[in-house]
């Protein structure tokens, strides 16, 4: 998606009155465009289902039948995410399902475009010096600067982030992990995937970032050389 292109969104949540108040940010966001609001996970899941356009849900976690959070982690190719609660404890949880933000209610529109401009910086694939992830390794969460990451390797249910001073290893699929990284992270192998900014060389089926070799896997080798203009 382009920056210049308005960010479509969904509203779920069991709330009239919570509806009701995103439904007035988003009219007064011109960046945003709503294409419904759903009162609970069944409703979203039908949208969804029939509507392949949404790039951003704003997902109330504490709902009746299925939790917000439980929604989404079902769902197979999910959109962005902004959670919305009114219950603090579940933060954390947000995090690890890599959520653009966790807005807890009563939101004020002064937080909410904040949350909104995460999500523009996102779309925009510009690796800034100051943009950020936050990973969770355990019960810690870590806040890692994008361009000091050097690569990411599949870990079985996990994956390892790799920076020049640490390795932090998160609960995630390697492939939903990579899916929201800007594109200066180009994924070279099964299990591996680089910043293209700290790569040194390239030798046959290697690539060197620092004192790392890396492997470049068979299938991958034409859109590595590709991305590096050979």
């Amino acid at each position: 998606m382009k920056v210049n292109q308005l960010i479509t969104c969904l509203i779920i949540d069991d709330e009239v009155s919570s509806q009701r108040v995103l439904q007035h940010f988003i009219e007064k966001t011109d960046v945003l465009d709503l294409k419904a609001t759903c009162n609970n996970a069944i409703e979203a899941l039908k949208y969804l289902e029939l509507n392949n356009d949404i790039n951003l849900l704003f997902l109330d976690i504490n709902m009746p039948q299925q939790s917000g959070l439980n929604f989404y982690k079902a769902l197979k190719n999910p959109p962005k995410v902004i959670f919305t609660t009114a219950y603090p404890q579940y933060a954390v949880d947000g995090f690890e399902v890599n959520a653009i933000d966790y807005l807890l209610k009563p939101i004020s529109y002064q937080r909410f475009l904040a949350a909104i401009k995460k999500i523009s910086i996102t779309n925009s694939n510009v690796n800034r010096e100051d943009d950020f992830i936050i990973i969770k390794e355990n019960k810690a969460l870590h806040r890692i600067v994008l361009n000091d990451i050097q690569y990411i390797e599949a870990y079985g249910d996990y994956v390892k982030v790799h920076t020049e001073i640490k390795t932090i290893t998160t609960h995630s699929t390697f492939s939903k992990f990579i899916e929201s990284l800007p594109n200066n992270f180009l994924r070279i192998h099964k299990s591996f995937s680089i910043n293209l900014n700290k790569m040194n060389q390239l030798s046959g089926n290697q690539i060197t970032i620092d004192t790392h070799t890396i492997p470049i896997g068979q299938t991958y080798k034409k859109t590595v050389l590709k991305a590096l203009n050979l």
